[in-house]
Formats: structure tokens, sequence, C-alpha cells
């Protein structure tokens, strides 16, 4: 997903503000966006529907942003940013306290307001791992499981942290002695089998004949190879 396809929540009770902000950004190519002119709208919708971030004004006619900021608090740690004319720093420094991603000063400048939801989306919203693609299955690091012909195959932790070096250095020659240090530790004397145990079991879940591997080989006396086309 595109940064700019995040769903936006924008709460002001000044309409023209809300809508100098709704055009910058719907030109700046945001396609998600939603007002809400009082914290009673604001709290109806984030009970109805899911956001990625929260543009807050603080002084509301029927409350405040930071009340809104404590019930999305309680529920989410979805980022959000104040759109304020309040200028006084123990009221930035509050907002920070009660989990605010950034906050900027009335009047702004619409690029910079721009600028900063980027740098909030791409922290919050990192771009996801791409699946990478075996022969017979998909591994997908981000929820750590194999898949393979409809079924998903749940990876333990070691599995996980096994095929993770093994992928960084795709295509390349891992020693024993690097895996062991990588996975087990410094200390990872004794521990050689249960590397070559949990090598099989990979082997079970990524290959399609797992006795005559085809991506996960043995360099025999140097360590394994996870080849990747």
């Amino acid at each position: 997903m595109k940064l700019t396809d995040r769903k936006l929540l924008i709460l002001d009770d000044n309409p023209d503000i809300l809508q100098l902000v709704k055009e910058s950004l719907t030109i700046a190519g945001f396609t998600h966006l939603t007002t809400a002119h009082t914290k009673k709208e604001a709290l109806d919708l984030l009970r109805t529907d899911q956001f990625d971030l929260a543009i807050l004004d603080i002084m509301l006619p029927d409350g405040s942003g930071f009340e809104v900021l404590r019930h999305i608090r309680q529920h989410s740690m979805m980022p959000a940013l104040f759109l304020s004319a309040v200028s006084d720093i123990e009221k930035q420094y509050q907002g920070f306290e009660l989990g605010a991603d950034d906050y900027i000063v009335k009047p702004f400048r619409p690029k910079e307001l721009e600028l900063r939801i980027l740098s909030i989306l791409k922290r919050s919203y990192p771009p996801q791992e791409e699946l990478v693609q075996l022969e017979g299955c998909q591994i997908d690091f981000e929820r750590a499981v194999v898949l393979k012909e409809e079924e998903e195959i749940s990876l333990t932790a070691k599995e996980f942290s096994l095929l993770r070096v093994l992928y960084n250095h795709k295509n390349k020659i891992v020693t024993f002695d690097t895996l062991l240090t990588k996975v087990w530790g410094e200390q990872y004397e004794g521990y050689e089998n249960t590397l070559m145990a949990h090598i099989r079991k990979i082997r079970q879940k990524i290959e399609i004949n797992p006795s005559k591997p085809t991506h996960l080989l043995t360099v025999k006396g140097l360590g394994y190879q996870l080849r990747v086309d």
C-alpha cells in the first residue's frame, strides 16, 4: 500500500482549516481523507472505522483533541499529529506525553504538513517484506510462515532465525560457525547436532522433496546455501 493510500482522520472545528487541509493533502496525492468538526464526531468515526493517522485540533466546541488522543491510545498506537493554534510549549509537551507523534502550530504551511505526515507514515508503516518465492512454496517472513499448496506452515523461532540468516546471504555459502553464532550466540558449542535437526525440519517445510533438496543445500565441510532464483 502506498503511503498516500493510508486513511487519515482530520479533526478541526474550523471549516476553513478543514477545507485547506483536505485540499492540500488531496493535491499531495492522499485519497482517503475523512473530516470531523467535533470531539463527538471524531469518537463516533473512530468507533466505526479504521484509520491510519489522526490530525487533531486541541480546542473543540465539546471537548479537546487531548481527550480524543486519550481515547485512541486506549485502543491503538495509531499515529497522531496535533495541528493547533495553541503555541504554549506546556501544551505541546502535554500532547507528546499523551503519545502524539508531532505538533504543528497554526498558521502552517501546507507543504510542511504534507512532509511531516509522510515522515510519520514512513516510520509507522514500513514497507512489508515481499514473499520469497521458491519452487514449491513461498516464505512469508512478515508472518513467519511457509505457504505451501494453500497451507500455512508456521516456522519456529529458531527455524525463522536460520532462514533469515540464510536468506540475507542467499545464493552464498553460510558457514556452520556463522549460523551457530548468529542463532545460538558465541557460546554455541554442543549445538551442532541441533543445527542439523533444524535444517532437516526447515527442508520438510520448504522443499518439494526434502530428501533431495533443491533450495536448502548442504555444502560439505563448509555450511549451507539457500538458493533463490
